[in-house]
């Protein structure tokens, strides 16, 4: 028996939007649109997906399932996706090594420090 991971689905009001969102901060392509869905790959036939799928209702607590990026320079990323509209989220962190922020929908993602070669 064997997986093989497809996509992450993201629930969201309006998921062109947000995966339009998504697509500039991730530089990824549109592989799939529907009046109520929207899917990101980093290239075409790349895998895992991201797919933005329409939902009634708007986030109301922290994310359960997050994900973490690594930045070649977590300032200069931190700073990018601030000007793209990302927000700082708070979700009890405290003094930690990478920053906490959320998408225009407020789902929250991490940048982490960039890691070093060696």
């Amino acid at each position: 028996m064997s997986l093989f991971w497809e996509e992450v689905v993201v629930d969201c009001r309006d998921p062109k939007g947000l995966g339009r969102w998504w697509q500039e901060a991730l530089g990824w392509i549109v592989v799939g649109e529907s009046d109520d869905e929207l899917e990101l790959a980093a290239a075409e036939g790349a895998h895992p997906t991201l797919l933005f799928g329409a939902v009634p209702e708007g986030k109301t607590v922290k994310n359960r399932l997050h994900l973490d990026f690594v930045p070649d320079d977590q300032a200069a990323e931190v700073g990018r996706l601030l000007g793209l509209g990302a927000t700082r989220a708070d979700v009890g962190q405290r003094d930690v090594p990478w920053v906490v922020l959320a998408d225009p929908e407020g789902n929250e993602f991490c940048v982490l420090s960039a890691r070093t070669v060696g």
